[in-house]
């Protein structure tokens, strides 16, 4: 059972226990928590798919070209830049094992990039309410771990290392190697399509967005309350 629906079920129980027990205070928390958990839902919902008539929503969607951008840019600048290259080439290594290199590299620009994307959509304001740029902070590690994950995975791939290896063994420029690394990586990234990129981006922060939905029950709870209290 997850917490949205934990959340909503007990502000529902507060409006009906209310309702029918003639407790307005007691319904009052359940109608504003239930308010303010369903619009969090909602927006969450929204995020990742498209709502007829709500203009903004299936953002993660209508965005998934500039996602894939940022991923390039990030893997071509902190994994495989020319001089990264270059270092390879004098070592002359026949197997090369990324993955050290990349749990060390920081990837908290790719998380801030998809951060500016959520406050630069329709629901920038809608997050603020919450927290803003904070409340989404305690996703990152979750979505640092499964981005190494995904990129360990493609560098692992005996397609990546066969051409890591020819292009080692042959004798070319760390000019011409980063050309061909370069074009590998983005004929990967166009094969993903908007529903791919939705579903990457759902896996890695769709379980902690939940908690929006109960702070919304809360606050809303709260000020249910305090609308009760002053009535």
């Amino acid at each position: 059972m997850n917490k949205s629906y934990i959340t909503n079920s007990l502000a529902l129980l507060c409006v009906i226990v209310g309702h029918f027990l003639s407790l307005p205070i007691i319904f009052s928390i359940g109608i504003f928590a239930l308010s303010g958990a369903m619009t969090n839902l909602l927006a969450i919902h929204m995020l990742f798919e498209k709502v007829p008539f709500l203009y903004g929503s299936g953002v993660i969607k209508l965005k998934f070209q500039h996602f894939k951008e940022s991923i390039s840019v990030l893997i071509l600048q902190e994994f495989f830049s020319q001089e990264k290259v270059a270092a390879l080439l004098d070592k002359q290594q026949k197997s090369i094992d990324l993955s050290p290199v990349i749990k060390k590299v920081d990837l908290s620009p790719a998380f801030d990039k998809l951060v500016q994307v959520i406050e630069a959509s329709q629901f920038g304001n809608m997050l603020a309410m919450f927290g803003g740029n904070e409340a989404l902070q305690p996703m990152k590690p979750s979505f640092v771990e499964k981005m190494q994950d995904a990129l360990i995975d493609i560098t692992e791939e005996e397609k990546f290392k066969k051409l890591m290896r020819e292009e080692l063994s042959s004798g070319h420029s760390a000019e011409m190697v980063f050309s061909t690394i370069e074009n590998a990586v983005e004929q990967r990234l166009e094969e993903l399509t908007p529903d791919m990129v939705k579903e990457i981006v759902q896996n890695m922060i769709r379980t902690h967005l939940g908690w929006l939905v109960v702070w919304g029950g809360v606050f809303g709870g709260l000020f249910g309350l305090v609308a009760a209290l002053i009535a």
